[in-house]
């Protein structure tokens, strides 16, 4: 039996390693992704297993009638909490980091046994900490997601404003008819979805005005943006208005499926258990997809803070070039190679991102509702309304900015 352990535990080695070496050489941005997919994992499973074993925790078991919901918040944070510190720290250490001579480019690259061990030991360590701290890391994580969600909507526009302009830029007839096509269908989707919502969340007998104020206003958002980006002094496109539509459509979805089980206007509550998995799914998703376009997206610090179409925001450099600098081979050259990305932006999302994913999985820490659920109650129901009406804001802000303020460069 030890020389089965043993043999298990040297494969088991060997393939980390393996794994390690092959990481550095590809990009590490994807490699950075997968462990924090590991991490959602792993938040997911000890939510729903690890309560037996935190009860015998003395430390984080406190009393004698602490409820699931407790253990599960518990189990949730402290995992985050590990990962927060993990991309913080990293975040902190690639301060300053401008070209690849610099010798914490290699940190960035290299090191995976290291940071695979690391990121273990820290996720471990969080279970030994007193809940006072963890409930300070939950009060400050809900500013954390809001400040991701924030992001999240500036990648959105940010992604569509790109998309637009590349089509455009080939100044050929088919893509304009491909533009139209997509904007048309986007938004008969939005519109669409937003009747579904209608009968979903508003059924007959019941008064459910807050539910048909949400709906109606995602309406003449749709109907809005589409208006402002057609008007004659902006330089819009209706493609951005359609996707940000579809976007808004989908936060109000997210938004009503979030009300409490017991709400009688919540028309899906008789599929409590697929709709709770299904938005916790797609919430998943989304953060993973967002923080891999964002690692594949941050050519500088500033790409969300200028528009697209500036040369500041680097909206016309691709996001995988051929010759990658990630790939080592400049680092023969005597000469100083920068960086393609800001390695602390990129690890600062990595880090932001935690704190969303631990909101998801614990409702934003709100033990109202049965622990069956994840991601509802009315806490859920305004972070993502409020989430549509800042997406909204912002993408108008984005069409009107140069007319308000002629005098800085937008374009």
């Amino acid at each position: 039996m030890s020389c089965l352990a043993s043999c298990c535990a040297s494969l088991t080695c060997g393939l980390c390693t393996s794994v390690a070496s092959g990481i550095t050489k590809r990009s590490a941005r994807i490699a950075y992704c997968g462990l924090f997919g590991v991490s959602l994992i792993l938040s997911w499973v000890l939510r729903e297993v690890a309560t037996p074993l935190l009860k015998h925790l003395s430390w984080i078991n406190t009393s004698d009638n602490l409820p699931k919901e407790f253990f599960q918040i518990q189990a949730v944070l402290r995992v985050s909490l590990g990962n927060f510190l993990f991309f913080g720290i990293l975040a902190l250490i690639m301060i300053g980091v401008k070209d690849q001579n610099d010798r914490r480019d290699s940190w960035h690259h290299g090191g995976w046994i290291a940071k695979m061990l690391i990121w273990a030991l820290l996720t471990i360590l969080m279970f030994f900490l007193p809940n006072v701290i963890i409930t300070i890391y939950g009060i400050l994580s809900k500013f954390g997601a809001g400040l991701f969600l924030l992001v999240q909507v500036i990648i959105l526009l940010d992604a569509t404003h790109s998309w637009n302009d590349s089509w455009v830029a080939k100044d050929e007839q088919k893509w304009y008819v491909a533009l139209l096509v997509i904007s048309v269908v986007c938004y008969l989707a939005a519109f669409t979805f937003s009747g579904i919502l209608f009968i979903w969340f508003n059924p007959s007998g019941h008064d459910c005005g807050l539910n048909v104020f949400f709906i109606v206003m995602t309406l003449i958002l749709a109907f809005a943006f589409a208006v402002i980006a057609l008007h004659p002094k902006v330089n819009g496109s209706l493609l951005p208005a359609s996707v940000v539509s579809v976007y808004c459509a989908y936060l109000c979805y997210t938004g009503l499926s979030s009300e409490p089980r017991g709400y009688e206007c919540n028309g899906l509550h008789k599929k409590a258990k697929a709709v709770t998995t299904s938005t916790l799914v797609l919430g998943m998703l989304t953060t993973v997809l967002s923080v891999l376009y964002s690692a594949l997206r941050a050519g500088s610090s500033t790409t969300f803070l200028s528009p697209p179409s500036s040369p500041r925001a680097g909206g016309t450099t691709p996001l995988l070039k051929s010759d990658d600098p990630e790939s080592g081979k400049g680092k023969k050259e005597a000469e100083a190679r920068p960086v393609s990305y800001s390695y602390t932006f990129f690890h600062l999302i990595f880090a932001l991102a935690s704190m969303y994913s631990a909101m998801l999985l614990s409702g934003w820490t709100s033990s109202s509702e049965s622990s069956d659920y994840i991601d509802v109650g009315w806490t859920s129901v305004w972070v993502r309304i409020c989430t549509e009406w800042v997406t909204a804001a912002l993408y108008v802000w984005s069409l009107v900015a140069p007319l308000i303020l002629p005098d800085r460069e937008f374009y």
